[in-house]
């Protein structure tokens, strides 16, 4: 009895969450038709939850009845906030490293089978990749997640290549692509994600040798030339040195 509370208990938990990660700047203001459409919860269900989420301050309602995020999370944020912020030097090194090549510089980290934006430095270009801080990307693809995966087990590798669009088939090709990286010391992609847009990325590693971030430019094709991919990679694995010294918050 013990292990089935628990386990509904983490159902319950997930569904909350799930439901939470429906809202974002697109759509910040939700209707409850529109709640349960998108999670595909039974409408009981999806009440229920609510009501705990808007009783915490998670959520609240505007003038229109529509739920949208509550006061609560503001408090959240700011501690999100405090964890990651880089320290100064860092974040002089990602205004230096998209003022001297002209490419948006992100810092990414991963999340289990996703990678997630932490930071990021616009470069001087009008046309240029968006990426915000906070979005979460699949690591199947794209060269921050090779850069991400360079030292990560097979069992994770089975795991992210499952959730490609090829399913388990996609591994050997993952295998591939990071055993280039490493022979390149840097990763490439072009295209992988959105026809017209490349990244090159190196990991930054931490205290204990292992990839801890990625490090990447990323921008459209026609700028990510040969020539040019080797100079971006060349700064990259510069700066990531220096980050590498200067540290990383979230490592503790």
């Amino acid at each position: 009895m013990a292990v089935e509370s628990e386990r509904v208990g983490m159902r319950t938990v997930q569904r909350a969450i799930d439901i939470l990660q429906l809202f974002d700047e697109g759509r910040p203001a939700l209707s409850i038709r529109e709640i349960a459409t998108e999670s595909g919860l039974p409408k009981t269900t999806v009440l229920r939850l609510l009501g705990t989420l808007r009783l915490n301050g998670l959520l609240w309602l505007d003038e229109h009845g529509r739920h949208l995020a509550g006061p609560a999370l503001l408090r959240w944020s700011r501690l999100a906030e405090q964890a990651w912020r880089l320290p100064p030097a860092a974040g002089v090194i990602l205004r230096e490293l998209a003022a001297e090549h002209g490419e948006t510089v992100h810092l990414h980290v991963r999340r289990d089978i996703r990678r997630i934006c932490i930071a990021q430095e616009e470069g001087p270009q009008s046309l240029r990749q968006v990426v915000r801080i906070g979005d979460e990307l699949p690591l199947w693809a794209g060269g921050v997640s090779r850069a991400l995966l360079l030292d990560a087990p097979e069992a994770l590798l089975c795991r992210v290549a499952g959730t490609s669009p090829y399913g388990a088939a996609h591994l050997e090709t993952l295998r591939a692509r990071i055993e280039e990286a490493r022979a390149l010391g840097y990763a490439t992609s072009h295209g992988e994600y959105e026809e017209g847009l490349s990244a090159v990325a190196v990991p930054v590693r931490g205290r204990d040798g292992a990839p801890a971030a990625a490090l990447s430019f990323g921008g459209p094709s026609t700028r990510f030339t040969d020539e040019r991919v080797r100079r971006f990679a060349d700064g990259l694995r510069a700066a990531a040195r220096e980050l590498s010294l200067v540290g990383l918050p979230f490592e503790g």
